[in-house]
């Protein structure tokens, strides 16, 4: 299992140790063009039988089309897996030879890829690295071995830059990744220009996104952009990771190009090229967070068995398990990189927020972050309210008012629900999720950007005392008909703008849903997307039992989920809260 996420001081403890993280590089003087090769070689991170590594190597001499890296240890380290090459060991000999993906290496060019490994005693950095049987890190001398192990009075690099630990949150002391196209349909829209210079999230929700679809960016050309748009500060830098098998077993809108059984595609066309993207040297200086397959896991525990709620997709999703094993997969691959933070979608309080709901999803969470190859060490933390529509906050009632002797959470709105909102969810959540043995310092993202429930029909104190429902009703900012409706919803607005560590445990509100882009087209449409025509987003359907079978609320004439709606974005703009100027 690869461990690469852990506490903020746990981490430099380990780098300030005698077996932390250690750099090899080119002697200091020696120029690049002399030097045929250099290898940097980092611990990431370190436990006490075992560790991950991080490994670039930089070509100075004539292009490869292929490489093969080589090395030995002086002590009992064993590789057990390795990541972006192909990493075999023999004896205490090593060998990291390139992927079909990434054998190319022009002149100047780089290469990374990672390990982990067991040992015992000391982990000593290897002395030498040889590329193509050339020493590298060495101007044509005798070889250099670089720094040994920090000691006393070499304590190491502390910094939580590239290959150092990763930061406690990474949005504190961070711009945010302004998606160029997102903010281009912005601008264009009357009155858009106020918010068109927001950050959101890239949705990478196939696999054609991953180099760009009908002529637009692709991964790349997003993360050459956000290099550009980081300066000399720190940027983070939003991936929807999302094109699961089975995708959305419950929503036919967002269903994927992926059938159930594609497990097997999923990793080595999808996730396996995105993190040989983010590992490319040049991009080692991004913070890249991750939202890890919105409507999955939640799907599994609670419509896939037993409820009026079950549909076959979800049954199906759970019995062959690869909605677990892709994200776990997901979780173990990304979160090798010393610069990516994973946050595993969590649903929402409308939908996880009952006890019956809340214990089997934090199991859930835990069991596909402990297999499969994943460790809780590879989640930052969590998202609640992902393209969702719940307040972050109801500033006018709680979940403890009562009226006349009842408790809110009898009214039809609360129905029971031990939330209101989200940020009592995602902190409640976060309480358990840590008690399960999640990291303590893990962190919890709301998505805001159509949460704000503004305009003319939000209320501006407390409703009426003469019936809980007339209370809770008079109360509530979230003006829809049920909690469960989701699709396009009518009268929303755009929520708190994106900001970091707005409370303790919050790490940050965003906007991961890109306001303006529907949530599934209100009838049907034939596409070549994978997306299908789900009756919640049409506003003639009277409903299901996901949401008590009463209208959807839904705005009509939407085009297909993903594509501009620009009816919406106006109407998220009037109803704005706080509002725009």
């Amino acid at each position: 299992m690869s461990r690469t996420r852990m506490s903020l001081l746990t981490a430099l403890a380990l780098l300030t140790g005698t077996s932390g993280a250690a750099l090899i590089a080119a002697p200091a003087g020696a120029s690049t063009a002399a030097t045929p090769c250099t290898v940097d070689y980092k611990v990431q991170n370190q436990w006490d039988t075992g560790f991950t590594a991080a490994v670039t190597i930089t070509n100075n001499g004539a292009a490869k089309s292929s490489w093969a890296l080589k090395w030995s240890y002086a002590g009992n380290q064993k590789i057990s897996n390795g990541w972006n090459a192909k990493v075999s060991q023999s004896g205490a000999a090593v060998t990291a030879a390139n992927e079909s993906y990434n054998g190319t290496l022009a002149t100047g060019g780089s290469a990374s890829f990672g390990f982990q490994a067991s040992y015992s005693g000391t982990n000593a950095i290897p002395a030498t690295f040889t590329l193509d049987g050339v020493t590298c890190n060495v101007d044509g001398g005798p070889t250099d071995p670089g720094p040994t192990d920090p000691g006393p009075t070499d304590p190491g690099p502390t910094d939580p830059g590239p290959g150092g630990p990763k930061a406690a949150n990474p949005y504190v002391g961070a711009k945010v990744y302004v998606n160029p196209e997102w903010s281009t349909k912005a601008a264009a829209e009357p009155g858009g220009s106020r918010i068109s210079n927001q950050p959101t999230a890239v949705w990478l929700d196939r696999i054609a996104a991953i180099n760009g679809v009908n002529g637009g960016m692709g991964l790349r050309a997003h993360l050459d952009e956000a290099l550009k748009q980081k300066g000399s500060g720190e940027l983070v830098v939003q991936l929807v990771i999302y094109d699961l098998p089975g995708r959305d077993c419950a929503a036919l809108a967002s269903n994927g190009e992926l059938g159930p059984n594609d497990l097997d595609k999923y990793k080595s066309q999808y996730i396996d090229p995105i993190t040989s993207i983010l590992s490319e040297a040049k991009y080692a200086g991004l913070r890249i967070a991750t939202v890890i397959e919105p409507d999955s896991l939640p799907n599994l525990v609670t419509n896939a068995g037993g409820t009026n709620t079950t549909t076959d997709a979800c049954v199906t999703m759970k019995s062959n398990g690869n909605y677990e094993k892709g994200v776990s997969y997901a979780l173990d691959k990304l979160g090798a990189l010393a610069n990516v933070y994973n946050y595993i979608d969590a649903g929402h309080h409308g939908w996880l927020g009952w006890d019956s709901n809340l214990g089997p999803s934090v199991q859930e969470f835990a069991k596909v972050a402990t297999s499969n190859g994943a460790s809780m060490s590879d989640v930052a933390g969590f998202i609640v309210n992902t393209a969702n529509y719940s307040p972050a906050k109801e500033p006018n009632f709680k979940v403890t008012d009562s009226v006349n002797g009842q408790t809110v959470r009898q009214s039809k709105w609360v129905d029971w629900n031990q939330y209101v909102d989200e940020q009592s969810f995602a902190l409640g959540l976060r309480d358990k999720l840590v008690a399960a043995g999640f990291d303590s310092g893990l962190g919890m993202l709301i998505d805001t950007s159509r949460n704000g429930w503004g305009g003319s029909a939000r209320p501006t104190g407390p409703g009426p005392l003469t019936s809980v429902d007339a209370y809770v009703d008079g109360s509530r900012i979230d003006r829809r008909i049920h909690a469960g409706n989701w699709c396009n919803q009518s009268g929303a607005g755009l929520g708190e703008r994106p900001t970091a560590a707005p409370a303790t445990g919050i790490d940050a509100y965003v906007w991961v849903k890109p306001p303006g882009e529907s949530d599934g087209n209100s009838s049907a449409i034939p596409n070549d997307e994978g997306k299908g025509f789900d009756r919640m987003c049409d506003p003639t359907y009277g409903g299901n039992a996901r949401n008590g079978n009463n209208p959807t609320g839904a705005l009509a004439n939407a085009p297909l989920a993903g594509h501009w709606f620009s009816a919406q974005f106006q109407q998220l703009m009037q109803n704005a809260y706080p509002p725009l100027p």
